[in-house]
């Protein structure tokens, strides 16, 4: 079960390593921050996932506790009716099963009820941080949403954004940034993976398949960088044997 199922204990220490290699290449950047926010909402997840694996037990003990109640109504019935003389005809069958089958159904509708009250407050717990997973994948990719390779070759005008880094270190700022998309894919997984309900797996899988878009528009402008710096070389080595 090891290789089958994530680690949540693993996740965060790969986010906390992350947060660290962020911190000591762009400190006191706003990269910085989201990727402490990542690793303190990955513990919280972590916990929390862990939780809603097991059963909530204030719920089952109400469940087991109809279910006590409803046997012990059915037997209370069966032994104070009295039995003599009565006979088996339709009007008395109907007033015996009359109230036995009220307390069947009763009994049947709070177990069920009760237990999809687990289910949807476990489903509402798993959803919110999903929701908040979301929006770190949003928050990163506004971080690399003006992060342009192509834009130390070009004049700036008027209302271009700042150039902050260039070179390799943007090269590498982009690549933190999949890293961490990656990562709140992974964390949106927990859920899934703790939490058999269809909406909690499909609200994860959209997480993921966000990230996984997100990343890949990263991952299109450290290719540009690349074929950039590789056109760049040529050009000064053309230049230099000229």
């Amino acid at each position: 079960m090891a290789y089958k199922t994530l680690n949540a204990a693993k996740v965060i220490d790969t986010i906390d390593k992350l947060k660290l290699r962020v911190a000591e290449r762009f400190p006191d950047s706003g990269l910085e921050q989201v990727a402490c926010e990542l690793a303190e909402t990955a513990r919280r997840c972590a916990v929390e996932s862990e939780r809603l694996r097991d059963p909530v037990i204030a719920i089952r003990v109400s469940v087991y506790f109809i279910w006590v109640v409803g046997a012990a109504a059915l037997l209370w019935l069966g032994f104070g009716l009295h039995f003599e003389g009565f006979k088996w005809e339709a009007a008395s069958l109907v007033m015996l099963l009359d109230p036995t089958v009220n307390l069947v159904v009763l009994t049947g509708i709070g177990v069920i009820t009760l237990g999809r009250l687990e289910e949807r407050w476990k489903r509402s717990r798993a959803l919110e941080y999903l929701h908040e997973l979301r929006s770190i994948a949003h928050v990163v990719d506004m971080h690399q949403l003006t992060k342009d390779p192509y834009r130390s070759a070009l004049p700036a005008t008027a209302s271009s954004p700042k150039i902050v880094i260039t070179g390799m270190l943007l090269e590498r700022y982009l690549d933190y940034c999949a890293e961490m998309l990656s990562l709140t894919g992974k964390l949106a997984a927990l859920f899934s993976q703790s939490c058999k309900d269809t909406e909690v797996a499909a609200g994860a899988s959209d997480i993921e398949q966000l990230t996984t878009a997100l990343s890949g528009k990263i991952w299109q402008k450290v290719m540009a960088f690349s074929r950039y710096e590789e056109m760049d070389e040529a050009q000064k080595y053309k230049r230099h044997t000229e």
